[in-house]
């Protein structure tokens, strides 16, 4: 192999679209739907929208899950082979928390990119209603050494220490294994270090859900949203918030400290759902006659050590990591904030998304203008199936340039589970 044949120009990469179901609550329309469904149901949206059926069509699907079952240990290639996509299409899983969405776009541009493949599906789904119930692991250690044994009477010994606690399951919690705290209390720690006031929040959480009600009612998501299981538009939308509705609600997390500021209103629910994205070479979609919505240009990864970091100081709390990705990749790409017409930032927690501002503006950023901030609505509004967000989020804002007199520029930052941040660039040409 020539040594240009080792090192290839690099190639932009269109987004062409999305399609994803629309975000339901956990334990509602979707609570006996599986992933491997959600999923599936979410590509063959967009396989019929582009019309996608055709052998060969995509070189590549790659999804994942962040709870996953174990009959989801395949569970890209289980969707493609479910789906309407060419069953020969290759596939494969990956997870990086509440960042598999956007990691999986970038794995598949960067192949695009390289010219390993033409064209390339990413995107992720979730499903908190079906999480996956482990078993009691001192249930498992018996069943194991029952397995081992090598005589019925040595069998019978070690099944006969189960007890009735053992039939317990260990039901999955959304908390970090080395620090015992859930997302939400982590976000809590973080919205006391950078003074985040209640009343911030709950304006944030209002206008998410009034955006992405003018959104839907504008018709913004009539090739992006796929019905399915009854719903044509995101459960979770409260199109009637305001202020003053949300500042009823009573704190949930923090409560271990005065004036707790971070309610069910200015938190993401626990969420079911699924989207995707179809990314290709421009000569691809040239030959389909099909026009890209805008091209990813540059992507960075980050992660802070929240558990022996100076979470004090505010700036290592468990969502943070975009403080820090977002100043490497604009100095990279040589750009400011200002140099953006949009800005997408995953709403976990209105405090996450308030503290994400004030340490961009503090690492010298500038401020980002709210009328510039997620104005089609974000998570807090449509919901948080984890591993889905970014996809959604790639899809929502290469679809918004297209709004926009070009050219156009929109930064996206999600934060992940971890202490870990994906962030990215689309811009319109």
């Amino acid at each position: 192999m020539s040594p240009q044949q080792l090192s290839p120009s690099v190639r932009r990469v269109a987004i062409v679209g999305g399609a994803r179901i629309p975000f339901a609550r956990s334990d509602g329309p979707y609570a006996t739907a599986s992933n491997q469904q959600m999923l599936t149901a979410a590509l063959d949206g967009l396989v019929e929208r582009y019309g996608l059926q055709q052998p060969g069509a995509v070189g590549e699907f790659v999804a994942g899950a962040v709870l996953k079952h174990s009959r989801d240990f395949n569970l890209a290639r289980e969707t493609v082979l479910g789906s309407a996509l060419d069953p020969r299409t290759p596939a494969y899983d990956i997870q990086q928390a509440c960042g598999t969405g956007l990691q999986a776009v970038v794995a598949a541009a960067n192949k695009i990119a390289l010219g390993q493949t033409e064209s390339a599906v990413a995107g992720g789904a979730d499903t908190a209603s079906d999480a996956p119930l482990g078993v009691n692991d001192s249930l498992r250690r018996i069943l194991l050494e029952a397995r081992r044994a090598k005589s019925p009477g040595a069998r019978l010994k070690a099944l006969a220490k189960v007890r009735p606690g053992h039939l317990v399951p260990d039901i999955p919690r959304n908390a970090e294994a080395r620090t015992g705290l859930s997302m939400g209390e982590h976000a809590a720690v973080t919205a006391r270090e950078w003074g985040i006031a209640r009343e911030a929040q709950d304006e944030l959480a209002a206008t998410s859900h009034q955006r992405l009600a003018a959104a839907y009612e504008r018709g913004f998501f009539q090739d992006l949203v796929v019905p399915f299981r009854g719903l044509a538009r995101d459960q979770n939308l409260r199109p009637g918030s305001t202020v003053e509705k949300l500042a009823s609600l009573k704190p949930v997390f923090g409560l271990d400290h005065p004036d707790p500021t971070m309610t069910a209103g200015n938190s993401t629910p626990l969420t079911d759902g699924a989207a995707t994205v179809l990314l290709a070479s421009e000569e691809w979609a040239r030959e389909r006659g099909l026009e890209p919505l805008a091209y990813l240009t540059a992507y960075e990864t980050a992660a802070v050590d929240f558990v022996g970091g100076h979470v004090a100081g505010g700036e290592d709390g468990l969502l943070m990591a975009p403080a820090y990705a977002v100043p490497r990749m604009l100095e990279r790409a040589g750009l400011g904030l200002d140099d953006f017409d949009l800005v997408e930032i995953h709403e976990a927690f209105a405090s996450q998304v308030l503290a994400t501002l004030a340490a961009w503006e503090k690492r010298g950023l500038g401020t980002v203008d709210r009328a510039r901030l997620n104005v089609a609505g974000s998570s807090l509004a449509t919901g948080h199936p984890f591993a889905a967000t970014g996809a959604r989020i790639v899809a929502t804002l290469a679809k918004l340039l297209t709004e926009r007199d070009a050219p156009a520029r929109g930064l996206i930052s999600v934060c992940a589970a971890g202490g870990q941040g994906v962030t990215a660039i689309l811009e319109r040409a």
